[in-house]
């Protein structure tokens, strides 16, 4: 199948590409999409694939739940709240699938995938959460993730999930992976960029946002480069003021 990143990812950055549907599990070398969210995409990107929608599941297994890894977070929030479930409050503000949600340890202030998952289907076989070596918006695995099982505990937390709706009133309403850099130890990506005057600082088609210094936002129109250029300007100028390398949250596939 073609997809046109253009339209299909968050950013709204990328060309036509051709893209690999998977309908059942197995051991794939391949890059995964998700549904573009989080993703800075090549036009000349090759080996893509995304899940088939019989991956969009949701069933309670009794003590856990387990979701397909197809399965959109506002989806896998909505039945967390329906069924007073505690865990995954800060869903609520995020975007993405469960697969991408899991793959880079998703989360908001205090508050990640990793404090819910028991185990997690990669490559065909479930794999419990200690080996997945899930860190701050990193993890260790390799594989495609199929599913994940969750655990199971009652008490919805209502405060969470205000504090998490409030703080996306904040973020831009422009087109964007969300936040493009790590925060490093100690310290906010957003502060740094905004040190070196890249808060609303604008290369070609794209701009970090005046609204978020950490926010990579499309103007209009933007191409792949454009977007990496300011990436690549971003980590040099915070490299020379700050000594500090900014890891991408972004991923890029080239």
């Amino acid at each position: 199948m073609i997809v046109d990143f253009s339209k299909y990812s968050s950013v709204k950055i990328g060309g036509r590409v051709e893209v690999r549907l998977l309908r059942q599990c197995g051991e794939y070398e391949v890059q995964m999409v998700g549904l573009g969210n989080n993703l800075l995409v090549s036009p000349h990107a090759c080996n893509l694939a995304i899940l088939d929608r019989c991956f969009e599941t949701i069933e309670d297994k009794g003590n856990f739940i387990e979701a397909g890894a197809r399965t959109s977070a506002q989806k896998l929030f909505s039945y967390f709240r329906d069924h007073n479930l505690e865990g995954l409050e800060f869903l609520s503000a995020l975007p993405g699938s469960v697969g991408g949600l899991l793959k880079m340890n998703a989360g908001m202030k205090a508050y990640q995938m990793s404090d819910v998952v028991l185990q997690a289907n990669i490559n065909g076989t479930w794999i419990d959460s200690a080996a997945l070596g899930l860190a701050y918006r990193a993890s260790a695995f390799r594989g495609v993730v199929f599913g994940v099982r969750l655990q199971k505990k009652y008490g919805f937390r209502e405060s969470v999930f205000q504090m998490c709706k409030q703080m996306r009133t904040h973020h831009p309403k422009k087109p964007s992976f969300g936040s493009c850099f790590k925060n490093p130890p100690g310290d906010f990506a957003g502060r740094l960029l905004e040190a070196v005057g890249l808060r609303g600082f604008v290369l070609g088609r794209v701009s970090f946002s005046s609204a978020h210094a950490n926010f990579l936002i499309n103007l209009g129109g933007a191409h792949f480069q454009e977007a990496l250029d300011l990436i690549t300007l971003a980590k040099e100028r915070v490299f020379k003021a700050f000594g500090i390398v900014l890891q991408e949250e972004v991923c890029i596939l080239t």
